[in-house]
């Protein structure tokens, strides 16, 4: 899932900048040059907005940019922020999904004594299953 948020930056007084987004409560960041304030900015808003769809709350609705105003500071900008919450979660996500299955008591007899891990097991033959690993998702 792609968003974009409107952030307001505002330059810091010894330097770089301070990024406040006004749709996502409390997520603030900074970075000691403009770049490293947009890198900062999208690492932010990824998490702030992944903690919430992972707490099962609804994730607020962007502003529109013309009605964002940085009025803080005198020379506060106002930009758009892209961010690519699939790509941020695969990296950061934790939340774990608890899944129901059925298999053969014999099978399930067999793996037992073997002390196998059937998350691990699930986990592993569905990444294979799906073309999916750790260092390339899809």
């Amino acid at each position: 899932m792609k968003l974009i948020y409107p952030a307001c930056f505002y330059p810091c007084e010894e330097c770089g900048y301070t990024v406040i987004f006004p749709d996502l409560p409390g997520c603030v960041t900074e970075g000691d040059t403009l770049p490293e304030a947009l890198d900062m900015a999208v690492e932010a808003a990824s998490g702030w907005l992944l903690d919430e769809i992972e707490n099962d709350k609804q994730i607020p609705k962007a502003s529109d940019i013309k009605n964002v105003n940085p009025d803080e500071h005198e020379n506060g900008f106002v930009s758009l922020i892209s961010i690519d919450l699939d790509e941020y979660s695969r990296k950061h996500g934790n939340k774990a999904v608890k899944k129901t299955l059925t298999i053969p008591a014999w099978l399930n007899s067999i793996a037992e004594k073997e002390q196998v891990n059937f998350s691990h097991i699930l986990q592993e033959a569905l990444k294979s299953h799906l073309g999916v690993n750790e260092n390339k998702q899809p």
